[in-house]
């Protein structure tokens, strides 16, 4: 009781998230009268998400500004900083020349490398040449990246280039099973095919046979390192010969008598193609390209509305997917209004999404120089890492190494980049289908061991680590509706706080609607359920975890509260414990009890660090619960909502040897304790 672990504000470290959603939802999400409710849940500041980012878009965060080809309403887009009608909606720009089959958002895109279309063309993002990176032409190496489906006898490959076309690049295939998931215990590597290094290419339609006998092969990787630096048109942007670009691109055999045997599928069809990873974008579009499916509340409606708590608020730029012009321009716009910002957030999950670390800090540098240009002061970090397994890693660099964030480091530091903040996020289990129990006894340990991961990967300690984002799955399932979810989301800022973490923002801050994802259960990360009719939310399971950190765990929310850390004896994984002394000196614990079935006895004790002396609760003890006493789903597909929603049960009394911790419950057990 003598050894505190962390510090935090309430109201300054435990916010929530607002992100892009479907077409038309984000007004009827965030009526004046569903904020009132969100507001009620007790969290304090404010992170915008940019789901664009993820569905690889260019996000026109003011819909009024220039185009690099005017006249033709097409080019490279930035939002015009000026000051008119505020801003409530904006959306995102699908881009013509994509090379993912995949994204992180509606995943209804497709690529054009494997499109069967022969007049579009896949193009690298122009910002990573060493025009604008000022680097050797093989610093930033862009790649393509087959996935065949299975292993398959390959020999040849038939590259149908745009323009700019690769003068230099080599043709590698995978020597294991997934180079696009890796695992610190692999020790699988590209390779070079007999016969695929090639040189003084003059670009057109090219057959390479690669070897003379077909090698077994899955994954195939076009690695690109020389551009020829022209343009399909004559153009005067120099963009436009910037990089590297494929029409269309097949993979497969060369028979005995010469037939070539393609085993890419061409579709342009997301479900159907053969599909592809590209290690970036070019972010030309057209005005034809808006994408109504998916909006962004707008900066202004947020910034202006109750949401904020006139707290300071974290920001996202584009970066994978826009420009630095168009990130300078919104920042720009951000502080011409006075706006108050907890930081700038640089682009998101851009290790999700398969860029390499260099290429990220790269496109990082060239935005936090620019935005330090205009305002010194401004905090800038990032990069909202996705959720990994015990360690963030990518490809090996000539040196070996393998992690990411430590290279991403390295490039900043040798570039002495403002990196003022780092932020992360945490979706733990890709298995919503079944038992959840299972699950919560692992998710302490795993935040755990991702921290310590990124300390060893040498993220600074003296800056603020944010966790953004937080849910069981990014997968929506039953498990996020029912009392699990809250337990999840008890026992993740528990753990985030007591690792020394400084700010976690509960993602599911909005009402939303179930939806069934993964085809075996509805739910989705929400802590307000909008409801298939009538008006009225349904509070549901994290709403009440929410409230009881906020309102019963800590208090008061604008005062410092020391966190210390809990032993529990014997060890025990069902049962997680956090400590905090609170502004007003009394002790309280808050105890999650992860097993489904049977309750636990949790005796209290205060130790010194040395064990030379103990205390205990002295006078009343206050005690809240919340179980399924509480709170019951009712599983009714789309239907389903809680046939029990109730707020934590409150009781008071005289200190006892024991205290019950129901089964899947949350317990606040608060008091002061013996001098």
């Amino acid at each position: 009781m003598d050894r505190c672990v962390n510090r935090c504000v309430p109201n300054q470290s435990l916010g929530g998230a607002v992100d892009g959603h479907e077409g038309g939802e984000c007004a009827r999400m965030l009526s004046d009268k569903n904020i009132s409710e969100m507001l009620s849940a007790g969290l304090g500041p404010l992170t915008y998400r940019l789901r664009t980012e993820l569905a690889g878009e260019v996000w026109h965060w003011n819909p009024h500004g220039n185009w690099s080809d005017e006249r033709h309403h097409c080019g490279y887009w930035t939002s015009s900083s000026s000051i008119a009608q505020p801003i409530n909606i904006s959306y995102g720009y699908r881009l013509p020349r994509r090379g993912n089959t995949i994204d992180q958002a509606n995943n209804d895109g497709y690529s054009r490398i494997s499109d069967g279309n022969e007049t579009s063309f896949w193009k690298s993002n122009p910002y990573l040449d060493p025009f604008f990176t000022h680097e050797n032409e093989d610093a930033h190496p862009q790649w393509i990246v087959v996935d065949l489906g299975a292993a398959r006898p390959v020999n040849s490959i038939h590259i149908q280039w745009a323009h700019p076309y690769a003068r230099q690049f080599r043709i590698e295939y995978w020597t294991g099973h997934d180079p696009m998931h890796l695992h610190i215990d692999q020790t699988d590597s590209w390779q070079v095919f007999p016969q695929g290094i090639l040189t003084n290419s003059l670009g057109g339609d090219l057959t390479v046979r690669l070897s003379s006998n077909a090698i077994q092969v899955q994954f195939l990787r076009v690695l690109m390192t020389s551009s020829s630096g022209t343009a399909l048109h004559a153009s005067s942007d120099i963009r436009d010969k910037l990089g590297f670009a494929v029409r269309e691109l097949s993979v497969g055999n060369i028979d005995d008598s010469g037939q070539f045997h393609d085993y890419v599928v061409h579709n342009p069809e997301r479900q159907q193609q053969t599909i592809i990873y590209v290690s970036s974008t070019d972010p030309w579009h057209r005005a034809e390209d808006i994408d109504y499916k998916t909006e962004q509340p707008g900066i202004d409606f947020i910034l202006r509305s109750r949401l904020t708590n006139r707290l300071p608020v974290l920001l996202p730029v584009g970066v994978l997917y826009d420009t630095p012009d168009n990130a300078v321009a919104e920042v720009r716009y951000l502080l011409e209004r006075k706006y108050s910002l907890e930081g700038i957030e640089v682009g998101e999950e851009a290790d999700g999404q398969w860029t390499a670390p260099e290429d990220y800090a790269a496109l990082y540098i060239a935005i936090a120089q620019r935005l330090r240009a205009i305002s010194p002061k401004l905090r800038i970090g990032g990069p909202s890492l996705q959720n990994f397994d015990t360690h963030l890693l990518t490809w090996p660099d000539k040196l070996g190494n393998r992690f990411w964030m430590n290279r991403f480091l390295r490039v900043l530091r040798a570039g002495e980049c403002a990196f003022n903040f780092f932020s992360f996020e945490y979706y733990p289990f890709d298995d919503v289908c079944g038992d959840a129990a299972p699950h919560l006894l692992e998710a302490p340990h795993r935040l755990r061991t991702m921290l310590s991961s990124l300390r060893a990967d040498g993220v600074p300690t003296d800056i603020p680590w944010l966790m953004t984002e937080s849910g069981y799955s990014v997968f929506a399932g039953r498990p996020e509706v029912d009392i699990e979810g809250a337990l999840f989301h008890a026992d993740t800022i528990g753990t985030f706080l007591t690792s020394g973490g400084s700010k976690a923002y509960m993602y599911g801050y909005e009402p939303n609607y179930l939806v069934d994802e993964m085809k075996c259960s509805w739910g989705n990360l929400m802590m307000l359920q909008m409801p298939a009719s009538g008006n009225k939310l349904n509070r549901l399971s994290m709403y009440y975890s929410a409230r009881l950190i906020s309102k019963e765990w800590m208090q008061p929310v604008n005062g410092v509260h020391a966190l210390y850390p809990v032993n529990i004896e014997p060890i025990e994984d069902a049962v997680s414990v956090y400590a905090v002394r609170r502004p007003d000196k009394q002790w309280a614990l808050l105890a999650v009890n992860k097993d489904p079935q049977r309750s636990a006895k949790l005796e209290v004790r205060f130790v010194s660090s040395d064990g030379g002396s103990t205390k205990s609760f002295v006078g009343q003890v206050y005690v809240a619960q919340f179980c399924r006493e509480q709170y019951r789903w009712e599983d009714n597909g789309e239907n389903g909502r809680p046939m029990l929603s109730k707020p934590a049960a409150h009781t008071q009394r005289r200190p006892s040897q024991y205290y019950e911790l129901s089964p899947y419950s949350i317990s606040v057990v608060r008091g002061d304790v013996s001098r």
